[in-house]
């Protein structure tokens, strides 16, 4: 696919003006991404071109812009920080949004990557969010200062040389990298999350990586760029980051694309909402606090990138069984090594029930099996099969009377 690219440029919160560049598919985009650069960087570094134009030959817009105060951006470097750079990519999409279209991916590179995190959440068409070499905390990029940053923090200000350039440094950039965190934002997310790292990442230890796919919640995954280095300086590399990235989003952009308002906004606590995805399966399942989806596999028509409604169902009962299990013997300090529960869903002939008055239909059966390890004796284990029939889930199925529907207006 041919690839056009336009120029742009968008003000910042502080009215500063931001250059930028929209790579465009040469048909109606699939979808548009917003592109974060690496520290110190800017949009034309080889890594940032070669992914969005990569993106773009595969039907995905992408706007790639100079953060404040770097390549052909307003601003004076020295006076940024990571708070500045967050606000840089909210305007870059409010610009996107009023433009051309809103963006529903975000990719961050480096610092870009902890960017794009911290972003997410005020972003509300981002659907998917992805980070290529990505530190888990803003202060990581401090490691690269050496003794400069004592320096400047007693000046104030001071000059620093990183990958080879000088940059005007001030004490408040130390700061505010000093006081983000971006825990909560990743364990907030509401998008689905790619993270991609090399394991021989000289610049950031994977173990960066480790720890942000570990606080974020599904969906989530994690890609290895096997022997690709951090600026991801082969072209290779970074062909294979865009195909990848394609390949995955598209799983979670199947809907909107029709023009329909996007309505994912979190139900009240203790409720659960479900939206269509797409005109097919696959659902974004929403509570206060999480978000996952649900789908049909292949052979039913669906597109089978979550669970089934039916292994929901299973996975509610498993869990609550594992962890009423898990509560009562940590309760009674018994030698619960570990608890596993597999489950599957039938339905039977009634003459095959022996509980069952009417021999003629047929009825759904749950089967649970537990598995209980550790130095159990023998009315131990029998004692915690009897508390897993008490978890809350297993009593409301056994006691569902009705299930009440109404249309909402």
């Amino acid at each position: 696919m041919s690839v056009k690219r336009r120029k742009a440029d968008f003000p910042n919160a502080e009215g500063k003006r931001l250059a930028a560049l929209l790579e465009l598919p040469a048909g109606k985009p699939e979808a548009v991404a917003l592109f974060a650069h690496c520290f110190t960087c800017g949009k034309d570094i080889a890594a940032a071109s070669r992914i969005s134009r990569a993106l773009a030959g595969r039907g995905i817009a992408v706007l790639r812009f100079d953060f404040t105060g770097l390549g052909s951006s307003d601003g004076d470097f020295a006076n940024t920080g990571f708070s500045s750079n967050v606000e840089d990519l909210v305007s870059a999409a409010e610009y996107l949004r009023a433009d051309y279209m809103a963006p529903s991916i975000l990719i961050g590179h480096s610092l870009g990557g902890a960017a794009v995190l911290a972003a997410a959440g005020r972003i509300p068409e981002v659907r998917a969010v992805v980070t290529i070499g990505a530190p888990s905390s803003p202060d990581h990029v401090l490691k690269h200062f050496g003794e400069s940053r004592d320096k400047i923090l007693e000046q104030g200000e001071a000059c620093v040389e990183l990958g080879g350039r000088r940059f005007n440094i001030a004490s408040g950039f130390i700061r505010d990298m000093e006081a983000q965190s971006l825990d909560e934002h990743i364990r907030g997310l509401r998008s689905a999350l790619l993270v991609m790292h090399s394991p021989v990442d000289a610049t950031v230890s994977v173990e960066e990586a480790a720890h942000i796919y570990t606080m974020a919640k599904h969906p989530k995954s994690f890609i290895s760029l096997d022997d690709a280095d951090h600026l991801l300086t082969r072209k290779a590399d970074a062909d294979y980051v865009a195909a990848t990235i394609t390949a995955w989003a598209s799983r979670y952009l199947l809907a909107g694309d029709d023009g329909r308002e996007d309505k994912r906004t979190a139900p009240g606590s203790g409720q659960v909402e479900v939206l269509e995805r797409n005109h097919s399966f696959l659902r974004d399942i929403l509570t206060d606090d999480h978000f996952l989806q649900a789908d049909e596999p292949l052979s039913a028509g669906g597109s089978n990138v979550a669970p089934d409604p039916y292994e929901l169902l299973l996975a509610s009962l498993g869990a609550c069984t594992s962890m009423t299990v898990r509560m009562y013997a940590n309760h009674k300090d018994w030698p619960l090594d570990d608890v596993r529960v597999s489950l599957s869903h039938s339905r039977e002939h009634v003459r095959d029930c022996e509980d069952c008055p009417e021999k003629d239909s047929k009825v759904d059966v749950l089967e649970r099996r537990i598995t209980l390890e550790g130095d159990l004796d023998e009315a131990q284990r029998a004692r915690l099969i009897e508390i897993a029939n008490r978890c809350p889930v297993h009593r409301t199925l056994l006691n569902l009377h009705e299930i009440r529907t109404t249309e909402s207006g």
